[in-house]
């Protein structure tokens, strides 16, 4: 006779069961939808499910489409937390228009470490997926640094939607949509691919490929090498590209529309087809420095509160802004993050492994976490002096860090990061100090913005000093992987200095030398000013009258290295990001020189800089201080301007740069 256990144990023995089978359904990875070229379903086409990590990709399914396009992709494997799953589509042949297979047709979706369960694979989600991830692809495989592989699965969306094949959220936002023309590059270049796979004849996709070659001189073999040849060189020749456009889509002579399948294109020969973005909300308003956390989330300091009739006459406080790897605003809106009395941040944001320092234009310091919540309380400093106008922040590699005093000549130094252990040192030579780097040696770099020299001391030592000269104004400070400092003056040797009295405020300092700059620059609209040098481990200098890239340096504020030791310029004159070719030139034309400006960045979204910085993807930020020059500069601004003196916003362009590790503590750190 058969005994059956009792009623709760089977009830047990089930809900193991199915917590099991719940469990091995949410491990596995199902993955469908459609592949699609020139608006319609793109059949026969080779669709694999690979995983990106450090390594090299692995391949975890494979189907192929059928006559609708469609296919399903099903894996048993769980993806690692620093796994990137992707999809690419090989070949095919387009149903809408009859076109034959098409070998050297790849397509890309780049889905992230949890995909959506429904996609489409088609020309915009290559673009975006190609610029995001431009520094990882190689040929049809991606692979590097898993912080910068998640930050090129989270901007993908924001161009264009992994599970429609259409415009992204971001993309369509009032910022990017009718501000930039990214909206009509992407279209443009959709539309090239479109014409690749569907209707461009063996001539004409040959010449496609040759306009997509870059400077290493390999030409791509696919669309998907195309575009990402494209995302690394934007500038390389975009006049051939469009001029391919305009044969594959002619103007029709009576100005209707092009027969393109994505709209609005471009409807003029652009200086780039780079992508960018601008990020706001979080009280983003008038940013400063731009520094990123071990996460890659980006804090910056704001000059200003956003909404507020703000500039150098009157003037109401920002707080710290916080953006996620992918441009979402964590910090509070309007106000950002506030606390220990700071009230309105100019140069001084910086990142340790655990903290976020910022000092203020009222001489407090605000230290937190990564939460925004403070770590400190204002009584644990040890200082009986009131500070005024701190400003630039430097971390050293061992976690030591320094702070600038524009308005008394002076330095805080916080050894190991240790708030109570604070102390003032005085070092000679310091003329209104504004930034800070350390080298791998424990040598201080302060620049003077009141000068024309760079003040080095060692940090066990700081009576001995030594000076180097810069331009005048010197601002940003930046360290590449060699140890040579590069550093960023507002103005050329050349130029007749603003005559600016000792002890002035910081926000003194700005009124009277950018009234200066603003009468010289506008008395004489052809003159270009300012420099960039660079000054070697041991003092020397290859350009002791600096850099100027040929004019493209225009009044610079920040500067930061990216993992090819390239230099990245701020124009604050010139509303430009400036890509000038560091002391490593080797991934550049044959010919090229340390210190030439290889291309200069401009866009609808771009305003007049401060600081620029590379992310572990590769992507570059901008941080638009001012915009409007009545309504940061003059003393009674018109009213339906005068909340536009701050810059609006923070702009990143996708895929140009080389990968820096953050935090930024001591010279680049390179992957």
């Amino acid at each position: 006779m058969i005994k059956f256990a009792k009623v709760p144990l089977v009830l047990a023995i089930l809900t193991f069961a199915l917590a099991c089978a719940c469990e091995t359904a949410a491990a596995s990875v199902r993955v469908a939808g459609q592949v699609q070229a020139g608006g319609g379903p793109f059949v026969s086409s080779t669709i694999t499910l690979w995983g990106a990590s450090a390594g090299e990709p692995k391949q975890l399914a494979q189907a192929r489409s059928d006559s609708d396009g469609r296919f399903e992709l099903r894996t048993d494997e769980t993806p690692g937390k620093d796994v990137v799953l992707y999809v690419i589509a090989k070949g095919g042949a387009g149903t809408k228009t009859g076109s034959g297979d098409n070998p050297a047709t790849t397509l890309l979706s780049v889905l992230g470490n949890n995909p959506p369960a429904q996609v489409v694979i088609n020309e915009m989600t290559t673009v975006a997926s190609a610029f995001t991830a431009a520094q990882f692809i190689k040929g049809d495989s991606i692979s590097g640094n898993p912080l910068g592989l998640r930050i090129a699965a989270g901007n993908a969306p924001n161009l264009v939607d992994p599970t429609t094949g259409a415009w992204g959220k971001v993309l369509l936002d009032p910022l990017n949509s009718t501000q930039t023309t990214t909206l009509a590059s992407l279209n443009t270049l959709g539309s090239l691919i479109a014409a690749f796979a569907t209707a461009g004849n063996d001539d004409w996709r040959a010449r496609f490929l040759k306009a997509a070659t870059t400077s290493s001189g390999v030409t791509p073999k696919t669309t998907l090498e195309a575009m990402v040849s494209i995302a690394r060189e934007p500038w390389a020749d975009p006049k051939t590209l469009y001029a391919l456009f305009d044969e594959a889509y002619p103007q029709p002579k009576d100005g209707a529309r092009r027969k393109a399948p994505f709209v609005p294109y471009l409807a003029y020969v652009p200086d780039d087809f780079a992508l960018s973005l601008c990020f706001a909300g979080g009280g983003v308003y008038s940013a400063g420095r731009l520094m990123f956390d071990p996460e890659g989330n980006l804090w910056s300091g704001q000059n200003w509160m956003a909404g507020s009739q703000s500039g150098v006459n009157q003037s109401t406080g920002g707080g710290v802004a916080k953006l996620s790897p992918a441009g979402t605003a964590l910090s509070p809106p309007i106000t950002g993050f506030t606390g220990m009395g700071v009230d309105g941040v100019g140069w001084g944001t910086a990142v340790t492994r655990d903290r976020v320092w910022t000092t203020s234009f009222n001489g407090k310091i605000f230290v937190m976490d990564f939460d925004g919540r403070p770590s400190a309380m204002e009584s644990d400093f040890p200082f009986k002096e009131k500070f005024l106008g701190l400003m630039g922040i430097g971390v050293s590699a061992g976690g030591d860090v320094w702070i600038a005093d524009g308005s008394d000549n002076q330095l805080l130094h916080f050894p190991g990061g240790r708030v109570k252990d604070g102390r003032i040192v005085k070092v000679a030579g310091l003329k209104s100090p504004f930034d800070i780097v350390v080298d791998g040696q424990n040598r201080v770099r302060v620049s003077n913005s009141q000068s024309d020299t760079v003040v080095r001391f060692d940090a066990g030592d700081p009576s001995k000093t030594e000076t180097f000269r810069a331009g005048i104004g010197v601002r940003a400070l930046a360290l590449d992987s060699k140890g040579n400092a590069w550093v960023a003056s507002n103005m050329s040797l050349d130029l007749p200095p603003p005559v600016i009295p000792d002890g002035a405020s910081i926000m003194e300092q700005f009124k009277i030398a950018a009234g200066h700059m603003l009468k010289v620059l506008e008395t004489n609209p052809k003159m270009v000013t300012g420099v960039v040098n660079m000054i070697r481990p041991d003092g020397s200098q290859p350009a002791p009258m600096g850099f100027t890239g040929n004019k493209a340096v225009s009044v610079p504020w920040g500067l930061n290295i990216d993992g090819n030791d390239d230099v990245w310029i701020g124009n604050f004159w010139g509303r430009g990001v400036v890509l000038m070719a560091g002391d490593n030139t080797t991934s550049h034309p044959a010919g090229t020189k340390t210190g030439d400006a290889i291309h200069v960045f401009r866009g609808g979204s771009i305003q007049m800089l401060t600081d620029v910085s590379i992310d572990a993807a590769g992507n570059v930020w901008a941080a638009n201080n001012w915009n409007d020059l009545n309504g940061a500069a003059a003393p009674d601004p018109l009213r339906p301007t005068s909340t536009w003196g701050g810059g609006s916003g923070i702009t990143v362009i996708y895929g140009v740069a080389g990968p820096v590790k953050p935090p930024r503590m001591g010279k680049v750190q390179r992957y």
